[in-house]
C-alpha cells in the first residue's frame, strides 16, 4: 500500500496493530478521523490517553474501574457470598446484560495456554484464592469459555481449592463448546448462569 504522506501511513500503521482491524480497514477509519473536526479528533485523543493513563482495576475483583473498588463490588445489595470467575472485562459485561446474575466476579486477565506462554503466575488465581481464603464465599461459579484453555483453567483453580470449604460450580452446557462467552446471546447465557451445575459433574462428564 502506498501513501502519499509518511504521516498517514504512521497513523494508518497504529490503527492496524488493533486487534481485527486490517490495512484497508484502518485507512479508512484514520481518512474519517481526518475529515472530522480538529475538536472532534482532539476528543477521541484524550480519552484514549486517560483510559491508559487514569484507569483503575478494582482491588477487590481486578474489574475495570474508575475508582479503587467497581461499582459491582462497592453494591452492598449483591450477593457477596457468590463469586463468577470469568476471563476478562468483556465476560463481566456481557453476564451483567442477562440481569440474571446478582452476585459478585473474579476477573483472571485470560486463562491458562502454555501455547501461548500465559501460565497460573500470569493470571489473578492466587487473589481468587486469598479471596476464598477468607471465608465470606460460599459459592465459585467458573463461567470460562468452553474451550481447551478455559477447562484447563477451570481445573487447575478447582484443585488449588481443595481443603477449603467452598462450593465449586460451572455455567450450564447450553453454551457450545469452543464459543467464547462474549458472543454468545444473553437469553442463553442468563440460562447458563442460572442452572449452572457442581463443577464436580462437569469433571465426569467430560
Amino acid at each position: 500500500m502506498e501513501f502519499s504522506s509518511k504521516l498517514l501511513e504512521n497513523a494508518v500503521y497504529e490503527m492496524s496493530q488493533l486487534p481485527g482491524i486490517g490495512k484497508r480497514t484502518a485507512l479508512r477509519l484514520v481518512l474519517h478521523l481526518l475529515k472530522q473536526p480538529e475538536e472532534r479528533t482532539n476528543l477521541l485523543s484524550t480519552a484514549l490517553t486517560k483510559l491508559k493513563s487514569q484507569v483503575n482495576f478494582c482491588k477487590c475483583c481486578n474489574n475495570i474501574s474508575d475508582t479503587e473498588l467497581c461499582e459491582i463490588c462497592a453494591n452492598t445489595k449483591r450477593d457477596g457470598t457468590l463469586v463468577c470467575v470469568v476471563e476478562d472485562i468483556r465476560d463481566v459485561m456481557a453476564i451483567e446484560n442477562t440481569s440474571q446474575y446478582n452476585g459478585l466476579y473474579h476477573v483472571l486477565g485470560g486463562k491458562i495456554s502454555p501455547m501461548e506462554g500465559v501460565g497460573p503466575q500470569d493470571l489473578t488465581i492466587q487473589s481468587l484464592i486469598e479471596r476464598v481464603k477468607k471465608g465470606t464465599i460460599k459459592e465459585l461459579i467458573f463461567a470460562l469459555s468452553s474451550t481447551m484453555e478455559g477447562d484447563t483453567t477451570n481445573f487447575y483453580i478447582y484443585r488449588q481449592l481443595e481443603g477449603l470449604e467452598i462450593t465449586t460450580s460451572t455455567i450450564a452446557r447450553g453454551i457450545s463448546v469452543g464459543d467464547e462467552l462474549e458472543y454468545t446471546d444473553e437469553v442463553t447465557l442468563g440460562r447458563s448462569i442460572l442452572h449452572r451445575v457442581p463443577f464436580e459433574s462437569s469433571i465426569k462428564a467430560g
